[in-house]
């Protein structure tokens, strides 16, 4: 399933290219802008990782992040700052982030950072990280390869979280509509027959018989269920 980012950040230009580029990497995501609304989105959705920056309108991002880290010591926190400090960065880091970020920074360094963040809460919170196998298929949830008797195959980021969303939940009849809400997100625009074309992919890359599937099944009248 794909993870959850909450963006924190007042500055419009930089909150819609973090969104645009978040999105294609097949992350989910919440946008506040200011502090107060950033600690309320914290709170009400949970998200897996938070990118805040520290120089925010009604709440200062220490602020958000003392407050955070009183309720929850294990959401990473990336802090995005104007200030580059070595004091600042020291402060940031001892109220309880876990990485900093200066601006200007590279779109990709920060990727890359997320990705490490969110490989180090899933081993810490016990998320499979090894592999999964079904018929010939090997999953390496860790590394986001797709082996069939053996072989790599080539998967798009969101064909990939759609196949992990089935994993963690075998033998569940899910509708187009909830499998578009849970693996697409609710911001996305499109349709429900987005789902059964990358059905269709996976089937054709990972069934041994895509029209006669024997793991990803329709489920008449509702939408898809996985059978491992």
């Amino acid at each position: 399933m794909a993870e959850t980012i909450l963006l924190v950040e007042d500055d419009p230009s930089i909150l819609r290219g973090l969104q645009m580029n978040l999105q294609l990497e097949g992350f989910k995501l919440l946008a506040a802008r200011d502090g107060e609304e950033g600690l309320r989105f914290a709170r009400q959705h949970k998200p897996d990782l938070i990118v805040l920056d520290l120089m925010l309108p009604k709440r200062s991002g220490a602020e958000v992040i003392r407050e955070l880290r009183a309720e929850d010591q294990d959401v990473p926190i990336i802090v995005l700052s104007a200030k580059d400090q070595e004091a600042d960065k020291v402060l940031a880091l001892s109220q309880g982030a876990d990485d900093y970020l200066a601006k200007p920074f590279g779109v990709a360094e920060l990727i890359a950072r997320i990705r490490a963040a969110l490989r180090r809460r899933r081993r810490r919170s016990g998320d499979p990280s090894g592999k999964s196998v079904f018929g010939e298929v090997t999953v390496d949830l860790e590394g986001r390869r797709i082996l069939v008797h053996g072989r790599e195959v080539e998967s798009t980021a969101r064909e990939f979280d759609l196949l992990r969303f089935f994993l963690e939940h075998p033998g569940v009849a899910y509708t187009r509509e909830q499998l578009m809400q849970q693996v697409w997100g609710p911001d996305h625009f499109g349709t429900v027959r987005t789902v059964d074309n990358f059905v269709a992919r996976l089937r054709a890359k990972l069934e041994e018989n895509a029209e006669a599937p024997a793991h990803i099944e329709t489920v008449r009248g509702v939408g898809y269920r996985f059978n491992p």
